[in-house]
C-alpha cells in the first residue's frame, strides 16, 4: 500500500509513527473539549483526535490548530459524511479518521490534503478500506481480537499500516507496536474521563503522562 510519498500527507504519516499515540477526544462540550487539548499537549501528545461528538467540534479543531498547531498535529475524527469532512477541512484538520468504510466520506478526504484513518475489523473490511486508497486502517474494536488478531490480518496484509484502537492500555503499546502497529488511538485510557467532566486539568495532566509514559516503554 503506497503512503503516496508525493502529497502533503506523508510528513503527516511519518510524524504519527513517530508519536506512536492518537489521542481520540470525546467530550460533553467545547470548552471542556478545549481543556482538554490544552491537558494533552502539556503531557505531551502531538497527534491529537478531536472527535464529532463533541459539540461544535469545527470550532474546537480550529481553535486548538490556531493555540498548538506549531506543537501538535489536530486531526478530526468520527467522521460519517462527507459535510463533516468538509468542516473539518476548513477548520485546518491534519488527518481525517471515520469509524468504518463510507465511499462518499473516504472520496471527500481523499480530494484534499491529509490521510485518511478508516475503521476495518475483518479481512474483507480492510480488503475494501485499502482498496480504496486509504493510507492507514483503523483496526476498531482493537480489544476485542486483541494483538493477536493484528499478527493474524497482517498475515495477507503485511504492508498495510494499521492503527488499533479502543481499549488500549499504556503498558500494552509496545505489544502492539510489536504486533504490527504503526501507532494505537487511545480514548478514555489515555483521557480520565472523571477528570474531563470535572474540567480538572491537572488531573487530565497526570493521567495523559502517565499513559504516555507507559506506551514509551519498551516491549
Amino acid at each position: 500500500m503506497s503512503t503516496h510519498p508525493e502529497r502533503p500527507d506523508h510528513d503527516v504519516l511519518e510524524r504519527i509513527r513517530a508519536d506512536r499515540v492518537i489521542a481520540t477526544l470525546r467530550a460533553p462540550d467545547a470548552d471542556l473539549a478545549l481543556i482538554a487539548v490544552e491537558a494533552l499537549v502539556e503531557a505531551g501528545a502531538t497527534s491529537i483526535e478531536v472527535t464529532y461528538t463533541v459539540p461544535d467540534a469545527g470550532r474546537v479543531i480550529a481553535e486548538a490548530v490556531h493555540r498548538y498547531g506549531d506543537r501538535a498535529l489536530v486531526g478530526a475524527g468520527t467522521l460519517t459524511t462527507p459535510e463533516q469532512v468538509a468542516g473539518a477541512r476548513d477548520a485546518g484538520a491534519a488527518f481525517f479518521v471515520s469509524p468504518g468504510f463510507d465511499a462518499d466520506v473516504v472520496a471527500a478526504i481523499r480530494a484534499g490534503d491529509g490521510p485518511a484513518i478508516i475503521g476495518a475489523y475483518t479481512a474483507t473490511e480492510v480488503q475494501q478500506v485499502v482498496a480504496n486508497g486509504v493510507e492507514l486502517v483503523k483496526l476498531f474494536p482493537a480489544s476485542i481480537g486483541g494483538p493477536a488478531l493484528l499478527r493474524a490480518l497482517r498475515g495477507p496484509f503485511p504492508d498495510v499500516a494499521f492503527v488499533p484502537t479502543g481499549g488500549i492500555r499504556g503498558d500494552a503499546v509496545a505489544e502492539w507496536i510489536a504486533a504490527g502497529a504503526v501507532a494505537v488511538g487511545a480514548g478514555s485510557e489515555l483521557i480520565s474521563s472523571e477528570a474531563l467532566r470535572g474540567g480538572d486539568r491537572g488531573a487530565l495532566v497526570a493521567h495523559a503522562r502517565a499513559y504516555l509514559a507507559a506506551a514509551a516503554a519498551p516491549a
